[in-house]
C-alpha cells in the first residue's frame, strides 16, 4: 500500500512536524520549516534502507589502531587542509559562493589524482558533459583516467559508479541529486539527506573516497539540513572576495586532521595557482612611513603569516562614533579602544575608528591585538611606525600583554622576509633564542610596545 504523507521539516537542524511552525521547536530558527510530500510504502516484515553490520563490540583496547592510509592529491595546499592528503573511504563536503572556483578546483584535484594512475569519476548535475570538457581544456585537465558523467539520478550514479569503479569520486553538486523513491524535489531536506546517507554507505562500503559539493545560503552556510555537516567526516569552505584574486580553503569539521589549517590559491586564467608564501601576497603592496600601518604575525594552523593592518581614526560627525573592522573581530576593536582611553589617556570618544586588515584576510587569535592597539594609536597621533617592524602579543584589559603560542616560528618568519626587529611578549621569549640578523623587543605593556613602536 502507498500512503501519501505531508510533513513539515527545518532546514536548520532536520526537526520534524504534522503541521507548520514559524519559529522551529526544535532549534529556535525563524522561518526555517518547509512542506514536503512523500509516499510511505508498507512491506510485510521487510526492512528497505538499513545498514546493519554482523560486528560483535570489542573493548577499546583491543582494536587495531593503525594510521589511517592517505592518498596524496599534488596539490599541496588540499593536503595541508585534508591532514596530509585524501583518506580512502572518507566523505568529504566542499561548500562556497557561487563562482567562487569549487569546480574549478575540483577538476584541477580529479586531473592530479587520474595522473598518478588513480580512476577518477567526475558526476555534474549542473554542467553538460561538454561545458566540463571545455572548463577541463582550459584548465589543462585532460587525462585518460579521468571519467565525465552528467547525471543527477541516484540511480544512474550507483550505476556508474559500479562500471567505472573509481578510487576518486566527486558529485557536483549534492542539491542536484536526487532518489526516484523519495518525492520531494531535488535539493530538498528529505532528498539531500537519503542521497548523503546513500553516498556514504558507497564511501565506507567501497573505500571511495567522496567528495560533496554543496550550495551556500546567503548568510554563507551550506544549504540544507544542518544534519548534511555531521554525515561527512570533513567540511572544508572555499572563501574569498571577488575583487581579489585569492582564494581560502578552510576546514570546520576534519575527522583525520586539524580543523586549524588553511590553504591559499590564486585564480588566473589557467586556473587556481597554489600560494607557498602567502606572506610575500599580502605584504606586496604595502605603503612605508605611513600613519596606522603596522604588521602583524598570525598563526593559521602551523603556518605563519605576516598580514598588514591598517587603522584609521578621524574626527565623528555623529553623536556616536563608529567603529568599524574589517578581518577582525570587531568586539575586540571596542576592548582595544577602550584600554587605550582608559590606559594610556587617548580620548577617542570623538572619533571614528576604523581597522582593516589589508587583502581581505580574516584573523581570529588574541595575537593580533597589539599590532592593533599600535596602529590605533600611530592613527591617533600621526606618528608612523617603523618600516621593518613585526608586532605582536595579546592585550588584557589592564592593558598588560600576555604571551602567545608558537612565537619562535613567527619571528623566523619575519626573519624570512627581511624584517628588523619585532615587538612581542616578553613572557613569549623565554626558551628559545632568535635568529641572526633581527632584534627581539619583549614588552609587559601597551604604554611599553607604543613607547618602542612609535618613538
Amino acid at each position: 500500500m502507498v500512503k501519501v504523507k505531508t510533513k513539515f521539516l527545518c532546514t536548520d537542524c532536520g526537526y520534524e512536524s504534522p503541521k507548520w511552525y514559524g519559529k522551529c521547536p526544535g532549534c529556535s530558527a525563524w522561518n526555517s520549516m518547509v512542506e514536503e510530500t512523500e509516499k510511505v510504502v508498507k512491506t510485510q516484515g521487510v526492512s528497505t534502507g538499513i545498514f546493519h553490520t554482523k560486528e560483535k563490540p570489542l573493548s577499546i583496547i583491543n582494536i587495531e589502531s593503525d594510521k589511517e592510509p592517505r592518498i596524496k592529491t599534488g596539490i599541496e595546499e588540499l593536503n595541508r587542509v585534508l591532514g596530509g592528503g585524501v583518506v580512502p573511504g572518507s566523505l568529504v563536503l566542499v561548500g562556497g559562493d557561487p563562482g567562487i572556483g569549487k569546480s574549478t578546483l575540483l577538476l584541477q584535484t580529479s586531473h592530479e589524482m587520474a595522473h598518478i594512475g588513480l580512476k577518477v569519476l567526475y558526476i555534474s548535475g549542473e554542467e553538460s558533459m561538454r561545458q566540463t570538457k571545455l572548463r577541463a581544456e582550459r584548465l589543462g585537465a585532460l587525462s585518460p583516467e579521468l571519467y565525465v558523467l552528467c547525471e543527477s539520478s541516484m540511480d544512474g550514479i550507483e550505476e556508474a559508479i559500479e562500471s567505472v569503479k573509481p578510487d576518486f569520486l566527486v558529485i557536483d553538486s549534492i542539491q542536484t541529486v536526487y532518489l526516484p523513491e523519495v518525492t520531494s524535489a531535488p535539493g530538498s531536506v528529505s532528498q539531500i539527506r537519503e542521497c548523503t546517507a546513500r553516498f556514504m554507505r558507497i564511501a565506507k562500503g567501497q573505500g571511495i573516497a567522496t567528495v560533496l559539493v554543496g550550495h551556500v545560503t546567503k548568510e554563507g552556510a551550506i544549504a540544507g539540513p544542518r544534519l548534511l555537516e555531521h554525515m561527512v567526516d570533513c567540511v572544508l569552505y572555499f572563501e574569498g572576495e571577488r575583487h581579489h584574486s585569492y582564494r581560502l580553503l578552510r576546514a570546520v569539521k576534519n575527522r583525520f586532521g586539524s580543523t586549524n589549517e588553511i590553504g591559499i590559491f590564486e585564480m588566473n586564467e589557467s586556473g587556481l595557482v597554489e600560494v607557498s608564501n602567502p606572506s610575500e601576497l599580502f605584504l606586496s603592496e604595502r605603503p612605508l612611513g605611513v600613519a596606522g600601518s603596522t604588521v602583524v604575525a598570525s598563526m593559521e594552523g602551523t603556518r605563519p603569516m605576516l598580514v598588514e593592518l591598517q587603522a584609521l581614526i578621524a574626527s565623528t560627525n555623529f553623536p556616536s562614533p563608529r567603529r568599524m573592522a574589517t578581518g577582525v573581530d570587531s568586539n575586540r576593536l571596542n576592548l582595544i579602544i577602550a584600554v587605550l582611553e582608559k590606559r594610556m589617556g587617548m580620548y577617542l570618544q570623538n572619533q571614528d575608528a576604523y581597522v582593516n586588515l589589508a587583502g581581505g584576510v580574516k584573523l581570529d587569535e588574541p595575537a593580533v591585538d597589539l599590532a592593533i592597539a599600535v596602529s590605533i594609536a600611530s592613527s591617533f597621533r600621526d606618528i608612523p611606525t617603523k618600516p621593518y617592524d613585526v608586532i605582536f602579543g595579546e592585550v588584557g584589559l589592564t592593558g598588560e600583554v600576555r604571551a602567545v603560542s608558537r612565537a619562535e616560528q613567527r619571528v623566523k618568519e619575519a626573519a624570512k622576509l627581511g624584517f628588523k626587529r619585532v615587538i612581542l611578549p616578553e613572557k613569549s621569549l623565554k626558551g628559545w633564542k632568535g635568529p641572526e640578523g633581527i632584534q627581539l623587543v619583549g614588552i609587559n605593556s601597551v604604554a611599553e610596545a607604543l613607547a618602542v613602536a612609535l618613538d
